[in-house]
């Protein structure tokens, strides 16, 4: 679509190309392929391919003169961004990113206009340690992988899941989520959390295989098991993957023709996200995904069992070394399908009562955003988690950056700081760094000082977070 005379038009940022190598693989001249692990997109010529892994090896040895400890995290050119990550010894991961564009059109002729400062180091590099972390949980170290089955079964490994992982990154939507990679808790009442908790206990014991649980309600974590690394990465594939898949026939409702196949389902609302679709067919295949926690200890692998009764989700991990039976699934489903379907209307029940009491909201004056890096803890007013994979924010791109500036600030200093700015029209930026916790507030208010801005920062710590200390 060609823009008119005189229009612009904005090209969001893209993936150009994405490369997993280790320069150890093939150290003399002549084999600088070995070394390519894994290419995006694959069609690029061969001598492309090893010329930019070259570049790459070249720009992170260049830089280790300057700071053995610390080599480049980034390249900054006027097309693109490159990305580097070091996640294992020798393994180097590469994302090059093109620069947003503004596309002019000069006597009749489109004219490209690249926007070199708009993306975020910290964002993308975030962006790209995730990519290691989701390939980990499902797959293990790249290490363990090659002694298990030598570089041949490595590519494999990387090319079934980056060739499906990198379709569902969504560039042009990160931001300061994409670098907090946190989780959002669920408020509860101490009674159900207490009811939880038994629930939990009860389970753990009657399926004696299992060894942790996660316990989830409306896409929100209420009990993990795991350590806090191990979660972070599940949650995300959890609320952004998963779950989303399985919207659909959660949306029909109870009486939909999704459940008159599953019958001896009367009594409860409980189903398999990850396993056997249908327990009453004896052919019914109990296949579940494997993950890998405790990596730089244990190194644990695990299925994972995904099991939901209406909003309620479970997450039960047993050891990968037993295989789940029809027989043991048809077990779970008919102890915990009745008890997740009472504990879920309970939950929903007491939400609902605390909503009545704290009354109905209106639409604030501000928009915030909340994290605490002991306990991942994340809140977000800004974003609304619409579509599987993107967080859309519904606030303007500029006040997007200024965010990711104020938190690139805030990762240089190590002291609790808090910064203020007045960005464009009447809009006040507010971030607040505060005994490992970081708070981001966006306020709209026409002719307001410092003063205001500073007062209203005050009455939103004291109704949203009057239980959370923040340095004045």
């Amino acid at each position: 679509m060609a823009a008119a005379g005189g229009q612009e038009k904005q090209l969001a940022p893209v993936l150009l190309s994405f490369f997993i190598y280790n320069p150890k693989l093939g150290p003399k001249e002549g084999e600088e392929e070995k070394k390519i692990l894994f290419y995006h997109p694959n069609e690029v010529e061969k001598n492309e391919k090893i010329r930019n892994v070259g570049l790459c090896e070249a720009i992170v040895q260049f830089t280790r003169t300057f700071s053995p400890t610390k080599p480049a995290k980034s390249l900054h050119t006027q097309k693109n961004r490159q990305f580097f990550h070091e996640p294992e010894e020798n393994f180097w991961m590469v994302m090059v990113v093109r620069n947003p564009i503004i596309e002019k059109h000069k006597d009749g002729k489109p004219v490209y206009e690249y926007q070199e400062e708009e993306l975020l180091d910290k964002v993308y590099s975030s962006v790209l340690q995730q990519c290691y972390s989701m390939y980990k949980l499902f797959n293990g170290t790249f290490l363990k992988a090659m002694e298990d089955g030598g570089v041949k079964a490595l590519k494999e490994r990387l090319e079934k899941f980056f060739h499906r992982y990198l379709q569902t990154l969504h560039l042009q939507s990160c931001d300061l989520l994409d670098v907090f990679c946190g989780i959002s808790f669920f408020p509860l009442d101490k009674m159900t959390y207490l009811k939880i908790q038994s629930f939990i206990n009860r389970m753990e014991e009657s399926l004696n295989i299992v060894k942790y649980t996660a316990f989830l309600y409306n896409d929100q974590l209420i009990w993990s098991g795991l350590e806090q690394d191990d979660m972070r990465i599940l949650y995300k594939y959890l609320t952004t993957s998963l779950f989303p898949r399985h919207m659909e026939p959660e949306l029909a409702g109870r009486d939909s023709p999704i459940r008159a196949e599953m019958p001896g389902n009367l009594q409860h609302y409980g189903r398999f996200l990850t396993g056997p679709l249908n327990l009453n067919d004896p052919e019914a295949k109990c296949r579940f995904p494997k993950i890998f926690v405790n990596t730089d200890d244990t190194y644990e692998e695990l299925h994972l069992i995904v099991y939901k009764a209406m909003s309620a989700a479970v997450c039960f991990m047993i050891d990968a070394s037993i295989p789940p039976t029809l027989e043991f699934c048809r077990k779970l489903d008919s102890i915990v399908g009745p008890q997740l379907t009472v504990l879920a209307s309970d939950i929903c029940e007491q939400y609902n009562i605390n909503k009545r009491i704290s009354g109905a909201e209106k639409e604030p004056q501000f928009k915030f955003i909340y994290f605490n890096h002991m306990n991942l803890a994340e809140k977000s007013t800004i974003h609304m988690r619409k579509t599987p994979s993107v967080s859309l924010a519904s606030v303007h791109p500029d006040l997007m950056k200024i965010l990711g500036d104020i938190n690139s600030d805030f990762s240089r200093a190590d002291e609790d700081e808090e910064i203020i700015v007045k960005a464009m029209s009447d809009y006040w930026v507010v971030g607040k760094k505060s005994d490992q916790r970081e708070l981001y507030v966006i306020l709209n208010q026409k002719n307001a000082n410092l003063l205001e801005v500073n007062e209203e920062v005050k009455k939103l710590c004291a109704t949203q977070f009057n239980n959370i200390f923040f340095l004045d």
